[in-house]
């Protein structure tokens, strides 16, 4: 999403409707070490409320604070959705997040949970969950844009119903790379390949932003399943904000989260998903890209 949470299609991707998620073993929850060697600049380690953090900024009355600054909603209706954003910045760190998505007849909707700098060269890391028919699992959709190019999308299915209970979306983001997390589990590596010739995101602060709104023309089945109005409003809930990381004030003192490694169980993790529940690779779509992969991905 672009940072000024404006609704935004998906060119040139092919959005796959597969077959419901064949039964398999999951394997139990284990926290994921990562090394992290922090600095002693001024860094911010927040668990506050969303009434100290976050601004809403869009949806009028759609958006809502409640349980004492704990619980916060978004909803979308046929007039409009809602969102939201923080009101610090942040150059690299942890962000955590737990979701409970809209439940139900979701097709045709789009929660979006992502970091972004502001400008037509903005930074951009994204999940975007991408609502389904009732019974069809939700697709976790994510891109990196670096100095305002996307199209690095790799999408998965969850190993879980997200609208049943909350569960915690991270990204991980350091100069040297970027982890998306779902309970824990890696589901994505994005590498600085700057030796190639890849811009990476390391010089702008973002902000974290998340909306709900409708997408109907590309989000499910790409675009042949329809918003069901009858069943709005629709409605995802966030709790349990956390941050640690350096604020935009430190940007040009000496990095913040300076290194941080995967152990061996987080990368048979990231395995795992990446065999059982990716369903779409920009890094393997040889039809979209004829003339070479993106060298980042070779």
């Amino acid at each position: 999403m672009h940072a000024l949470l404006k609704p935004k299609t998906h060119n040139n991707l092919t959005f796959i409707h597969l077959p419901q998620l064949l039964n398999m073993k999951i394997f139990l929850s284990k926290p994921l070490f990562c090394t992290a060697v922090l600095s002693s600049i001024l860094m911010l380690a927040s668990a506050g409320s969303f009434y100290q953090d976050f601004d809403l900024t869009w949806g009028d009355k759609r958006a809502k604070i409640f349980n004492g600054g704990q619980l916060l909603s978004l909803s979308l209706d046929r007039v409009s959705g809602s969102g939201f954003k923080s009101k610090k910045e942040y150059l690299f760190g942890r962000i955590d997040m737990q979701l409970k998505l809209v439940a139900g007849n979701s097709a045709g909707t789009v929660t979006a949970y992502y970091l972004s700098s502001e400008g037509p060269t903005h930074d951009e890391i994204d999940f975007e969950f991408l609502g389904n028919t009732t019974g069809d699992p939700y697709i976790v959709h994510t891109n990196v844009f670096t100095q305002g190019k996307g199209n690095r999308e790799q999408q998965f299915y969850l190993w879980f119903d997200p609208t049943k209970n909350f569960h915690t979306y991270s990204i991980i983001w350091d100069a040297r790379q970027i982890l998306f997390l779902v309970d824990n589990t890696p589901i994505r590596v994005f590498a600085n390949a700057e030796r190639k010739g890849v811009p990476f995101p390391k010089n702008q602060p973002m902000r974290i932003y998340s909306s709900l709104w409708n997408a109907d023309d590309w989000a499910t089945r790409g675009g042949l399943v329809k918003t069901d109005w009858s069943k709005a409003p629709f409605t995802a809930y966030y709790r349990n904000f956390n941050v640690q990381g350096s604020t935009a004030s430190s940007r040009f003192m000496n990095g913040a989260w300076k290194s941080q490694q995967l152990d061996a169980y987080s990368r048979r993790r990231l395995r795992w998903v990446q065999k059982n529940f990716m369903i779409y690779n920009y890094c393997t779509d040889l039809k979209r890209f004829p003339q070479g992969l993106p060298a980042e991905c070779r």
